[in-house]
């Protein structure tokens, strides 16, 4: 049977072996503009594992267009760089593009050497806190012959095609939007003026790179911005791009990166989006291309043969794996590491001028310096505990060629990884749990479940080495009451080892305390099928529906000591779950202390005093302490011992995959 995802497919005069398509990422890893070893080496490893098309970027079209850590496109001296790049990907046998983009208003000065970023009107961003200034007519001009001589600079540097960033809320799309497009001349104004600069920058670049050469653009399909640009006036913007400009593909995104609906996280369902490139590619007789959280073969394949795109744009999940494609052609796709929408290094990292890291995949942004060479002397490894850390230890160091066992006190491996899943939207983790646990066990590792480890057990074994990932354990409160029958803690509530009463009070506003919070106000709300159920057959109008999806059973207060609540959550991540917070009626008090729990309730002091708030059961979320009582022991014999993850230090799962992928390189 033909399997739609390895179907071939053309762009303009461009074959294409198959429909998946890396797009554009920013990774934060060129230096002043240039190609580094560490970029040829990502895209190395992509184009090997069988993408069908990787577009690199976005690369620069002049000095106010990005930053030093974006790929150079706006000088002639970048051309060599961008040349070593395409053949790089060409050579391993995937086709390979260029995104072009200006960031208008989503630059910053501080990159800018002070520079007032620049805009089609003098619109502050919420997200940059400046305001830009007002380009002129003749700027104008300037920045659509810099896209066109960047186009330029792209083919004859040996790329196969390019594409043009015309959404997302940088400068084309500030030009389409009314919301930052306040001008009264031929750029502004009705519509067709509004779409004016970014037909014009196609036109240019089609002019400049010929009929033959594969010219796309990625735009929004919907820029979710209140008094911003739905489907109807994208969907115009899309067939004058085709009919007009002559584009040979469109890629098909969401959001910008002000808007309030969250598009990469965990709580995004796997191919939500693809209604908009089904809108499109319906208006539209050229290939389109589906984005955001397509991050296994089934969902690409579905959206495929449903005839909701034509390709599908598989970013982090290539960060992931750059073998998917592979592994999904080959029969392999148990095998596949999945991208679990974390955010945490891919996305977070750039807010921290870091560049691209990954969860689930600690080489990703390391592929230079990450060769697995086998141990000169192969040892007998112990590695104590089996969720993320130890997990990743297992897996490097038997690929380092040791013989490792895995032991794990509980009946599964896998840890807290399942306890950060079972919050609303943050499913996701569970199924790094299981993709882990296939690779443990298609390494043929020892695991020996329901097995603690003491003394005895490490002198029998002899161990050559141990790896301590032992985890942690929730802290308890140093409170008058916490030992009462209606307190319980967080990690229960989110095991569902315990129930809880309707009036519940949460210790302790972080992360572990605002994920407990919305499992539980999700309980009595509506589940999509349900939702869909009465939607359809009109039982009930879509504000009750609303209500219902919204409004649980119970009545759930946050007491946190300082003066926010999921201050550990990444900035990606943390927006999206206080908006919940808010949206599922969920009470903060933030600066609130607790004193005392009593069996009505918890005693607490605010600015205002003390006062008691009632509750049916108080949920205990006041942090973790590291479990590593056997280090002392394992040091005491002499024994060659890391200690890793939540073991050595509380951090997220982040550090628990990085910290034991490089505690077993290095055995």
């Amino acid at each position: 049977m033909r399997d739609p995802l390895f179907e071939p497919i053309k762009i303009n005069t461009l074959d294409i072996k198959n429909r998946i398509y890396l797009p554009a990422m920013h990774l934060g890893m060129a230096n002043n503009f240039e190609v580094t070893d560490q970029i040829i080496g990502f895209y190395e490893e992509r184009a090997r594992g069988g993408a069908g098309m990787i577009t690199v970027g976005y690369a620069t079209v002049d000095e106010l267009s990005g930053n030093t850590t974006n790929i150079g496109a706006h000088k002639d001296e970048f051309i060599p760089g961008l040349k070593r790049l395409a053949d790089v990907i060409k050579n391993n046998g995937a086709r390979s593009g260029v995104q072009l983009n200006h960031a208008g208003r989503y630059n910053f000065s501080f990159f800018l050497d002070g520079k007032q970023p620049v805009a089609p009107s003098a619109v502050a961003s919420r997200m940059t806190k400046e305001t830009p200034k007002a380009l002129e007519i003749d700027e104008i001009h300037q920045i659509i012959d810099n896209f066109a001589q960047a186009a330029r600079r792209v083919k004859k540097a040996g790329f196969d095609a390019v594409e043009v960033l015309s959404g997302t809320g940088y400068l084309i799309s500030e030009f389409l939007s009314p919301i930052t497009n306040k001008r009264t001349d031929e750029y502004g104004g009705s519509m067709e003026n509004r779409m004016r600069f970014g037909l014009e920058i196609m036109k240019a670049i089609r002019k400049q790179v010929g009929d033959l050469f594969p010219v796309m653009v990625r735009m929004n399909g919907n820029d979710f911005m209140p008094g911003g640009q739905g489907r109807e006036e994208l969907g115009q913007y899309a067939k004058a791009l085709v009919d007009e400009s002559g584009v040979d593909a469109l890629c098909i995104n969401v959001g910008w990166h002000e808007a309030r609906v969250p598009q990469i996280t965990a709580a995004v369902p796997r191919g939500a989006f693809a209604y908009l490139s089904r809108g499109i590619k319906e208006l539209v007789d050229v290939p389109v291309i589906a984005s955001h959280r397509i991050n296994d073969p089934d969902t690409a394949r579905e959206l495929i043969a449903d005839g909701m795109c034509d390709m599908v744009a598989m970013g982090r999940s290539l960060i992931a794996d750059p073998e998917l494609p592979d592994k999904a052609k080959n029969g392999r796709e148990e095998e596949i590491l999945h991208c679990i929408a974390c955010a945490q290094g891919c996305f977070d990292n750039l807010f921290r001028l870091k560049h691209v890291e990954c969860l689930c995949n600690p080489k990703a942004g390391y592929e230079c310096e990450t060769a697995c060479e086998i141990a000169e002397t192969p040892k007998k490894v112990m590695v104590i505990g089996g969720g993320a850390a130890g997990m990743n230890a297992a897996i490097a160091a038997a690929d380092r060629g040791h013989d490792v066992t895995i032991y794990e006190k509980s009946d599964e491996l896998g840890g807290q990884l399942y306890l950060a899943a079972a919050p609303p939207g943050r499913e996701e983790f569970a199924e790094l749990a299981y993709d882990l646990e296939t690779r443990v066990f298609s390494r043929n590792i020892n695991v020996c479940l329901n097995q603690t480890v003491d003394e005895k057990l490490i002198d029998d074994e002899k161990p050559d080495h141990i790896i301590l990932a032992t985890g942690a354990t929730p802290m308890t409160l140093p409170i008058p009451g916490v030992e009462l029958p209606h307190v319980v803690q967080a990690w229960d509530v989110l095991a569902e080892t315990v129930y809880t009463g309707n009036r519940v009070v949460i210790i302790g506003g972080g992360a572990v305390g605002v994920e407990t919070a919305l499992l539980l106000a999700e309980k009595g709300t509506l589940d999509g099928d349900v939702l869909k159920f009465l939607f359809i057959n009109k039982a009930e109008t879509p504000e009750v529906l609303y209500e219902l999806a919204t409004k649980g059973t119970k009545q759930i207060t946050i007491i946190e000591m300082i003066d926010k609540i999921g201050k550990d959550f990444g900035k990606t991540t943390r927006w999206g779950m206080i908006q919940d917070v808010t949206r599922y009626g969920v009470e903060s008090k933030v600066t609130t202390k607790a004193l005392e729990i009593t069996p009505a309730g918890v005693k607490v002091e605010t600015a205002n005093g003390v006062e008691e708030i009632p509750a049916d059961t108080v949920v205990l979320a006041a942090g973790s302490r590291s479990a590593n009582d056997l280090a002392a022991i394992i040091e005491s014999k002499g024994i060659a011992c890391d200690v890793i993850g939540d073991a050595n230090a509380i951090g997220m799962a982040f550090d628990a995959v990085h910290q034991g992928y490089k505690a077993g390189m290095n055995i």
